[in-house]
């Protein structure tokens, strides 16, 4: 089996895009994930005004908010709420919830992209590269939200 051009592992079946047929199911996309932040209304603020994603639903009782993030959910969990607790101490330097998450946006100009996470004071972390994704490979960049989860904003495929 010939190796990746961009030194990923090389695929296991012949058609990596494909899921195994004996499976019932077959994943679509990412439905939602959950992040647990020390302070949600600063959370909420950061995902609504940087990111565009809206609250689409509210569970106080939980210490959780749904947000929209286009077609998928980022669900928010404040570290000191019913839910957060049972996940230990908050997120800081050696403690991450996650590696990171990926944002597919559209479109991706970069001079647009950094002018506005300017505007939030949302520093950008190194230059554009290109990473392989869902649809291929194409242009990313990297920011953090309050809580040091890191999220990469990535744009559509180009030709590679």
């Amino acid at each position: 089996m010939p190796e990746p051009a961009d030194g990923g592992t090389p695929p296991t079946t012949a058609n990596p895009l494909q899921a195994p047929a004996a499976l019932p199911f077959a994943v679509q996309r990412i439905d939602h994930l959950v992040l647990r932040v020390r302070d949600l209304a600063r959370s909420i603020d950061f995902y609504g005004a940087v990111l565009g994603c809206a609250v689409v639903r509210r569970r106080d009782e939980l210490g959780l908010a749904h947000l929209r993030a286009g077609a998928s959910l980022i669900d928010l969990v404040s570290v000191d709420g019913p839910l957060g607790r049972k996940g230990g101490g908050a997120p800081a330097g050696d403690r991450r919830n996650l590696d990171h998450f990926c944002l597919r946006i559209d479109p991706f100009d970069e001079a647009a992209l950094r002018a506005h996470l300017g505007r939030h004071g949302v520093p950008v972390q190194g230059a554009v590269v290109s990473n392989f994704g869902a649809e291929g490979q194409g242009p990313s960049l990297y920011i953090e939200d309050p809580d040091g989860n890191q999220i990469e904003l990535k744009g559509g495929s180009t030709s590679t």
